[in-house]
């Protein structure tokens, strides 16, 4: 009888991991990913894109339509704005995303910029922070970004159309 309590004891206990967490089942905590149901919700999944180097949920955020546009200031005799479609940005994201071990954005509290969200179409100007780690090469960025969305009948989802990056390198 013993060996058998002394088994079941056993067998129960491999079952539990200590060094394993539990999860937080509170309704208490913010989802890190979210639904895309606000151009807030696109800036919060934007952020956790970056800094988890989730290149799917990346394209996700953008329209089939979406156009960078950015002030090449080295470009004809005094700059000119320089535009890549969302083909071109998934690359060029998905090469800085593999480049960097630490990539760290912070987007502007929405209560110091500007937002125009109507029922389909918002356009949100924001500061944000890039800091960009490896290993011995660090990079950062404060820039300023007017980003245009619009809301996708078919699934509720906001996703940016176009990105205007007003920074100044």
């Amino acid at each position: 009888m013993a060996m058998k309590a002394s088994s079941i004891f056993l067998v129960l206990w491999s079952c539990v991991n200590p060094f394993a967490p539990k999860l937080d089942k509170s309704s208490g905590h913010a989802e890190i990913i979210t639904e895309q149901k606000t151009p807030e919700q696109v800036l919060q999944n934007f952020k956790y894109a970056y800094t988890f180097k989730d290149s799917l949920l990346y394209a996700d955020l953008l329209d089939s339509s979406f156009v960078f546009e950015y002030f090449d200031p080295d470009q004809g005799s005094s700059g000119e704005f320089v535009s890549w479609t969302r083909e071109v940005d998934l690359r060029t994201t998905g090469r800085l995303l593999r480049a960097f071990e630490v990539i760290d954005l912070v987007w502007a509290d929405s209560s110091v910029s500007y937002s125009d969200i109507q029922k389909e179409q918002a356009v949100l100007y924001r500061d944000f922070s890039l800091k960009l780690n490896n290993f011995d090469f660090k990079f950062s960025v404060i820039g300023y970004a007017v980003l245009s969305m619009r809301r996708n009948p078919r699934d509720e989802k906001w996703r940016i159309t176009h990105w205007v990056d007003e920074s100044q390198f």
